[in-house]
Protein backbone atom coordinates (compact mmCIF):
# COMPACT_ATOMS: atom_id res chain seq x y z
CA UNK A 1 0.00 0.00 0.00
CA UNK A 2 1.22 3.54 -0.80
CA UNK A 3 2.53 5.55 1.93
CA UNK A 4 0.87 8.94 2.54
CA UNK A 5 1.60 12.05 3.84
CA UNK A 6 0.50 12.38 7.87
CA UNK A 7 -0.13 16.13 7.66
CA UNK A 8 -2.22 16.27 4.82
CA UNK A 9 -4.52 13.18 6.20
CA UNK A 10 -4.43 16.03 9.45
CA UNK A 11 -5.10 18.82 7.04
CA UNK A 12 -8.27 16.61 5.39
CA UNK A 13 -9.75 15.96 8.55
CA UNK A 14 -9.66 19.48 9.73
CA UNK A 15 -11.50 20.56 6.89
CA UNK A 16 -14.28 17.56 7.57
CA UNK A 17 -14.36 18.82 11.22
CA UNK A 18 -15.17 22.43 10.66
CA UNK A 19 -17.46 21.46 7.29
CA UNK A 20 -19.44 19.14 9.69
CA UNK A 21 -20.11 21.94 12.92
CA UNK A 22 -22.55 24.50 12.98
CA UNK A 23 -20.43 26.97 14.64
CA UNK A 24 -16.77 28.26 14.55
CA UNK A 25 -14.19 26.15 16.23
CA UNK A 26 -11.35 27.06 18.67
CA UNK A 27 -8.03 25.75 18.54
CA UNK A 28 -8.41 23.35 21.63
CA UNK A 29 -11.72 22.24 20.20
CA UNK A 30 -10.11 21.40 16.82
CA UNK A 31 -6.38 19.97 18.39
CA UNK A 32 -9.01 17.76 20.99
CA UNK A 33 -11.37 16.39 18.27
CA UNK A 34 -8.34 15.24 16.25
CA UNK A 35 -6.05 13.56 19.29
CA UNK A 36 -3.28 16.51 17.91
CA UNK A 37 -1.20 18.63 20.27
CA UNK A 38 -2.29 22.38 20.31
CA UNK A 39 1.08 23.12 18.71
CA UNK A 40 0.53 21.01 15.80
CA UNK A 41 -2.97 22.06 15.55
CA UNK A 42 -2.02 25.60 14.79
CA UNK A 43 0.55 25.25 12.54
CA UNK A 44 -2.31 23.34 10.08
CA UNK A 45 -4.85 25.42 10.62
CA UNK A 46 -2.29 28.77 10.23
CA UNK A 47 -1.16 27.07 6.95
CA UNK A 48 -4.37 26.54 5.74
CA UNK A 49 -5.58 29.86 6.95
CA UNK A 50 -2.61 31.44 4.61
CA UNK A 51 -4.18 29.23 1.43
CA UNK A 52 -7.37 30.75 1.97
CA UNK A 53 -8.87 27.20 2.93
CA UNK A 54 -9.84 28.67 6.27
CA UNK A 55 -10.87 31.29 8.07
CA UNK A 56 -10.23 32.89 11.72
CA UNK A 57 -12.64 35.48 13.47
CA UNK A 58 -10.50 38.61 14.53
CA UNK A 59 -13.10 38.81 17.98
CA UNK A 60 -13.26 35.25 18.84
CA UNK A 61 -10.25 33.21 17.62
CA UNK A 62 -12.30 30.98 16.21
CA UNK A 63 -12.09 29.27 12.91
CA UNK A 64 -14.46 28.28 10.26
CA UNK A 65 -13.74 27.08 6.41
CA UNK A 66 -12.58 29.90 3.95
CA UNK A 67 -13.66 31.04 1.00
CA UNK A 68 -11.24 29.63 -1.50
CA UNK A 69 -13.14 26.31 -0.81
CA UNK A 70 -16.04 27.56 -1.84
CA UNK A 71 -14.36 28.80 -4.81
CA UNK A 72 -13.26 25.14 -5.50
CA UNK A 73 -16.28 23.59 -5.16
CA UNK A 74 -18.47 26.08 -7.43
CA UNK A 75 -15.53 25.42 -10.14
CA UNK A 76 -16.22 21.84 -9.73
CA UNK A 77 -19.92 21.99 -10.08
CA UNK A 78 -19.93 24.35 -12.67
CA UNK A 79 -17.92 21.70 -15.04
CA UNK A 80 -20.19 19.13 -14.02
CA UNK A 81 -23.40 20.82 -14.22
CA UNK A 82 -21.70 21.73 -17.76
CA UNK A 83 -21.20 18.02 -18.61
CA UNK A 84 -24.60 16.84 -17.40
CA UNK A 85 -26.47 19.77 -19.61
CA UNK A 86 -24.80 19.13 -22.73
CA UNK A 87 -24.98 14.81 -22.39
CA UNK A 88 -27.57 14.84 -25.04
CA UNK A 89 -27.48 17.34 -26.95
CA UNK A 90 -23.75 16.48 -27.68
CA UNK A 91 -25.19 12.79 -28.21
CA UNK A 92 -28.21 14.86 -30.70
CA UNK A 93 -24.89 16.70 -32.28
CA UNK A 94 -22.89 13.38 -32.73
CA UNK A 95 -25.63 11.67 -34.60
CA UNK A 96 -27.17 14.79 -37.34
CA UNK A 97 -23.42 15.58 -37.99
CA UNK A 98 -22.12 11.97 -38.37
CA UNK A 99 -18.70 13.27 -36.46
CA UNK A 100 -17.39 13.31 -32.86
CA UNK A 101 -18.02 15.89 -30.47
CA UNK A 102 -16.67 17.93 -27.98
CA UNK A 103 -16.80 19.48 -25.16
CA UNK A 104 -13.91 21.85 -23.92
CA UNK A 105 -13.45 24.14 -20.78
CA UNK A 106 -10.32 26.21 -20.46
CA UNK A 107 -7.58 24.69 -17.22
CA UNK A 108 -4.67 26.07 -17.56
CA UNK A 109 -3.41 27.21 -20.76
CA UNK A 110 -5.59 24.67 -22.76
CA UNK A 111 -8.56 23.32 -23.33
CA UNK A 112 -9.68 20.32 -20.99
CA UNK A 113 -12.00 17.98 -22.88
CA UNK A 114 -14.59 16.93 -20.56
CA UNK A 115 -16.40 15.01 -22.56
CA UNK A 116 -16.60 13.46 -25.89
CA UNK A 117 -18.84 11.47 -28.32
CA UNK A 118 -17.75 8.80 -30.65
CA UNK A 119 -18.00 9.46 -34.41
CA UNK A 120 -21.37 7.18 -34.73
CA UNK A 121 -19.85 4.44 -37.48
CA UNK A 122 -18.24 1.36 -36.47
CA UNK A 123 -14.50 2.68 -36.72
CA UNK A 124 -12.03 2.19 -34.10
CA UNK A 125 -12.05 5.12 -32.03
CA UNK A 126 -10.15 6.44 -28.55
CA UNK A 127 -11.95 8.18 -25.64
CA UNK A 128 -10.44 11.63 -25.24
CA UNK A 129 -11.84 12.66 -22.03
CA UNK A 130 -9.10 14.11 -20.13
CA UNK A 131 -7.07 15.43 -22.92
CA UNK A 132 -5.85 18.57 -23.41
CA UNK A 133 -5.78 20.48 -26.46
CA UNK A 134 -4.28 24.19 -27.46
CA UNK A 135 -5.86 27.63 -26.91
CA UNK A 136 -4.35 28.93 -30.18
CA UNK A 137 -5.05 26.22 -33.26
CA UNK A 138 -8.42 24.49 -32.17
CA UNK A 139 -11.87 25.68 -33.04
CA UNK A 140 -12.84 25.13 -28.92
CA UNK A 141 -9.86 26.98 -28.29
CA UNK A 142 -10.48 29.55 -30.49
CA UNK A 143 -13.85 29.98 -28.88
CA UNK A 144 -12.97 30.28 -25.27
CA UNK A 145 -10.09 32.92 -26.07
CA UNK A 146 -12.46 35.21 -28.26
CA UNK A 147 -15.26 35.20 -25.21
CA UNK A 148 -12.85 34.86 -22.21
CA UNK A 149 -10.54 37.21 -21.43
CA UNK A 150 -9.08 34.84 -18.88
CA UNK A 151 -8.69 32.21 -22.08
CA UNK A 152 -7.53 34.71 -24.22
CA UNK A 153 -4.43 36.40 -21.66
CA UNK A 154 -2.94 32.64 -21.20
CA UNK A 155 -3.19 32.24 -25.00
CA UNK A 156 -1.27 35.38 -25.67
CA UNK A 157 0.88 35.01 -22.67
CA UNK A 158 1.61 31.24 -23.66
CA UNK A 159 4.03 29.86 -26.21
CA UNK A 160 2.04 29.50 -29.55
CA UNK A 161 3.56 26.45 -31.50
CA UNK A 162 2.63 25.89 -35.38
CA UNK A 163 1.83 22.60 -35.65
CA UNK A 164 1.02 22.62 -39.68
CA UNK A 165 1.77 24.84 -42.16
CA UNK A 166 -1.47 26.31 -41.38
CA UNK A 167 -1.01 27.22 -37.94
CA UNK A 168 -1.33 30.64 -37.14
CA UNK A 169 0.88 32.01 -34.41
CA UNK A 170 1.45 35.49 -35.08
CA UNK A 171 -0.79 37.35 -31.82
CA UNK A 172 -2.21 40.55 -34.54
CA UNK A 173 -2.88 37.65 -36.54
CA UNK A 174 -4.90 35.25 -33.93
CA UNK A 175 -6.69 38.96 -32.93
CA UNK A 176 -7.89 38.79 -36.63
CA UNK A 177 -9.05 35.54 -36.50
CA UNK A 178 -10.67 35.91 -32.66
CA UNK A 179 -12.49 39.31 -33.97
CA UNK A 180 -13.82 36.57 -37.06
CA UNK A 181 -14.87 34.22 -34.61
CA UNK A 182 -16.77 36.79 -32.38
CA UNK A 183 -18.67 38.31 -35.20
CA UNK A 184 -19.82 34.80 -37.05
CA UNK A 185 -20.39 32.87 -33.20
CA UNK A 186 -18.04 30.11 -33.84
CA UNK A 187 -14.67 29.00 -34.88
CA UNK A 188 -12.95 27.13 -37.35
CA UNK A 189 -9.77 24.71 -37.33
CA UNK A 190 -8.88 23.24 -41.01
CA UNK A 191 -5.69 21.48 -40.68
CA UNK A 192 -4.50 24.33 -38.55
CA UNK A 193 -3.98 21.10 -35.44
CA UNK A 194 -3.61 18.16 -36.93
CA UNK A 195 -3.08 17.30 -41.07
CA UNK A 196 -6.74 16.48 -42.60
CA UNK A 197 -8.79 17.10 -39.87
CA UNK A 198 -11.13 19.90 -39.90
CA UNK A 199 -13.44 21.30 -36.63
CA UNK A 200 -15.85 23.80 -35.84
CA UNK A 201 -17.05 25.15 -32.54
CA UNK A 202 -19.21 27.29 -30.66
CA UNK A 203 -19.15 29.00 -26.91
CA UNK A 204 -21.33 27.93 -24.33
CA UNK A 205 -22.72 30.31 -22.23
CA UNK A 206 -24.47 30.13 -18.35
CA UNK A 207 -26.80 32.10 -16.80
CA UNK A 208 -24.79 35.18 -16.34
CA UNK A 209 -24.20 35.40 -20.10
CA UNK A 210 -20.42 34.22 -19.26
CA UNK A 211 -18.54 32.07 -21.45
CA UNK A 212 -18.19 28.30 -19.55
CA UNK A 213 -17.11 26.33 -22.40
CA UNK A 214 -17.56 25.26 -25.91
CA UNK A 215 -18.56 22.35 -27.61
CA UNK A 216 -17.56 21.61 -31.43
CA UNK A 217 -17.27 18.53 -33.96
CA UNK A 218 -13.94 17.01 -35.42
CA UNK A 219 -13.72 15.32 -38.42
CA UNK A 220 -11.93 14.73 -41.69
CA UNK A 221 -11.47 17.54 -43.59
CA UNK A 222 -13.70 16.01 -46.98
CA UNK A 223 -16.25 15.34 -44.46
CA UNK A 224 -16.37 18.19 -42.46
CA UNK A 225 -15.79 20.74 -45.99
CA UNK A 226 -16.83 20.99 -49.04
CA UNK A 227 -15.12 23.02 -51.87
CA UNK A 228 -12.42 24.54 -49.34
CA UNK A 229 -15.09 25.83 -46.75
CA UNK A 230 -16.84 24.32 -43.69
CA UNK A 231 -20.21 22.69 -44.38
CA UNK A 232 -23.22 25.25 -43.90
CA UNK A 233 -25.11 22.65 -42.34
CA UNK A 234 -22.64 21.40 -39.77
CA UNK A 235 -22.04 25.18 -38.72
CA UNK A 236 -25.83 25.27 -37.86
CA UNK A 237 -25.95 21.83 -36.17
CA UNK A 238 -22.92 22.90 -33.35
CA UNK A 239 -24.38 26.49 -32.79
CA UNK A 240 -27.71 24.73 -32.13
CA UNK A 241 -26.37 22.69 -30.00
CA UNK A 242 -24.42 25.43 -28.06
CA UNK A 243 -27.67 27.14 -27.94
CA UNK A 244 -29.41 24.41 -26.44
CA UNK A 245 -26.93 23.98 -23.70
CA UNK A 246 -26.77 27.66 -22.64
CA UNK A 247 -30.48 27.77 -22.67
CA UNK A 248 -30.24 24.50 -20.35
CA UNK A 249 -27.79 26.33 -18.29
CA UNK A 250 -30.28 29.48 -17.81
CA UNK A 251 -28.62 32.00 -20.62
CA UNK A 252 -31.92 32.17 -22.43
CA UNK A 253 -32.09 32.87 -26.12
CA UNK A 254 -28.58 34.30 -28.10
Amino acid sequence: MARTIQSLERAAAMLRLLAGGERRLGLSDVASALGLAKGTAHGILRTLQQEGFVEQDPASGRYQLGAELLRLGNSYLDVHELRARALVWADDLARSSGESVYLGVLHQQGVLIIHHVFRPDDSRQVLEVGAMQPLHSTALGKVLCAYDPVAHSEMTDGAREAFTPRTVTALPDLEGVLDLTRARGWAADVEETWAGVASVAAPIHDRRRMPVGAVGITGAVERVCEDGELRARLVAAVRDCARAVSRDLGAGRF
